[in-house]
């Protein structure tokens, strides 16, 4: 199944660069392309799409207003010369944006994580998820379940620590990130942690051991974990 694909730009050479990139990837139709946003909207309104890829700095409309007024979203891909833009396109849940003079590798990455993307939103709802997306860095990031170790709550922002020392930021509560979790993988275990229930290796002291080297305190008001996790 290929995405159905719109482009707005109101530079020609940028238009016609998006059009050769998308016809590289057979999973991607270009069905429509714009100059303008006004006249892209009133198209928008009458025909679903699955990827939109949009300049913001346009003379009619931006990109950003664009985005705004649809009140069913597609995959948003921003496109723009100014990086200081990317904030804005951010806060809109943009899958990602891309610097012109577009580059095509650079393009082909945001690609796959579209199609990742399109095909994690497509999934039954009783289907176990493998992996989550999270924002980060202005763009989308998939990670996959199975890599995550704990998580950390810092304030306004959760550090994500996986496997090999990595860790990925992401602005989000702990509360917000446990509902986007499977259950049976994953439990707090006080208020700044989470846990992955299949890493934790011991507990000591009510305290979770990861691995040989990573403890992790058990809060009063999640004791509870400790019985269950020795019941596994």
């Amino acid at each position: 199944m290929q995405l159905k694909c719109i482009a707005i730009d109101d530079e020609p050479l940028s238009l016609a660069l998006i059009q050769e990139y998308v016809g590289r990837f057979p999973a991607l139709r270009l069905v429509h392309t714009f100059d303008d946003a006004i006249s892209a909207a009133e198209y928008l309104r009458q025909t679903p799409v699955d990827l939109i890829f949009v300049d913001i700095n346009m003379p009619d409309i931006s990109g950003i207003d664009l985005v705004r007024s649809l009140s069913v979203k597609p995959i948003i891909i921003f496109i723009t010369a100014h990086r200081k833009f990317a904030v804005e396109g951010f806060e809109l849940e943009a899958l990602d944006y891309l610097l012109k003079p577009l580059n095509f590798e650079r393009f082909s990455r945001t690609i796959q994580r579209a199609l990742e993307y399109h095909q994690f939103r497509q999934q039954p709802a009783t289907q176990p998820e493998a992996a989550i997306f999270v924002r980060s860095e202005y763009k989308l990031v998939k990670i996959d379940l199975q890599d995550i170790l704990y998580i950390e709550g810092l304030q306004d922002y959760i550090r994500i620590h996986l496997q090999q020392g990595k860790y990925i930021m992401t602005l989000m509560t702990l509360k917000a990130m446990l509902e986007k979790l499977p259950p049976a993988l994953f439990r707090r275990i006080h208020r700044s942690y989470i846990v992955s229930i299949n890493k934790v290796s011991a507990i000591v002291n009510k305290k979770v051991r990861i691995g040989n080297a990573i403890e992790l305190p058990i809060g009063d008001s999640y004791a509870a974990f400790i019985e269950e996790w020795t019941r596994r």
